[in-house]
């Protein structure tokens, strides 16, 4: 297993494949094991490089998460980069991942070559996610599918990392701050922002993309009609095709 230490903590990742580098960032409450369905179809063409946020998967543990979350991991993502000695390296971020990808690609676009933002929010937390989370958690640690997920992405201390996350989310939305340090119309690197029309967090990415599209008019929105969240595993033969038309083909 590979490692790199970011603030005196080991942070997992690991690489399969070969050809164009291609990083991949997990989502909230999850870890890069999330896209275990989908490796053996990306390294077929990329070479795909995972990492765990601090404090997931198989990184090393932390008693807490910096209330900037997505900014902090966007440094970590950032150190890694830089481990790995990449000049640059396309980016594919679902859902809070997307977050850390655009922090990323806003703070050192030098680094991005193509950036995919999967089923993301926006600039700010959603006050209907924010009102019901911590009941809405509680509900998913009796439902076994939620249970098992975790488990895989984490271990037996899953529900430390969950609730972790949520008191994130919740001191992040008091703050009334942007996910970015930076204005999306700042955002350089060629972008695709994509999404499910049914996803079950969101399900109004149409109107969420279309103003962040006021905003900078180079970004592309794809949207998928069906499809939960994320919509990279919910459509992920479709969502493989794109990506390996904007990266490799184009």
């Amino acid at each position: 297993m590979a490692y790199f230490e970011f603030d005196n903590k080991k942070v997992y990742y690991n690489i399969k494949g070969e050809g164009e580098p291609l990083l991949l960032l997990h989502g909230n409450t999850v870890s890069s094991r999330m896209f275990g369905a989908l490796i053996n179809i990306y390294a077929k063409e990329f070479q795909v490089i995972r990492v765990d946020f601090p404090g997931h998967g198989k990184s090393d543990r932390l008693e807490q998460f910096d209330t900037d979350f997505w900014f902090y991991n966007s440094n970590v993502t950032y150190a890694l980069i830089e481990e790995l000695q990449l000049d640059k390296v396309s980016v594919v971020g679902t859902s809070g991942g997307a977050l850390v990808a655009i922090n990323l690609s806003l703070e050192h676009p030098e680094k991005v070559k193509y950036l995919i933002a999967d089923s993301f929010e926006g600039e700010y937390p959603l006050p209907s996610y924010i009102e019901s989370l911590e009941s809405d958690r509680e509900k998913d640690k009796r439902k076994l599918l939620a249970k098992l997920i975790w488990w895989y992405c984490h271990g037996l201390d899953w529900k430390k990392i969950v609730d972790l996350d949520t008191i994130v989310n919740v001191e992040f939305s008091e703050t009334g701050k942007s996910f970015f340090h930076k204005s999306i119309s700042e955002l350089k690197v060629p972008t695709l922002l994509t999404g499910s029309l049914e996803d079950e967090y969101c399900d109004h990415f149409d109107k969420i993309y279309a103003d962040l599209k006021k905003k900078n008019d180079s970004l592309e929105i794809h949207l998928f009609e069906k499809g939960n969240h994320p919509a990279m595993i919910s459509n992920k033969r479709e969502f493989y095709k794109i990506i390996k038309q904007r990266i490799i083909d184009s």
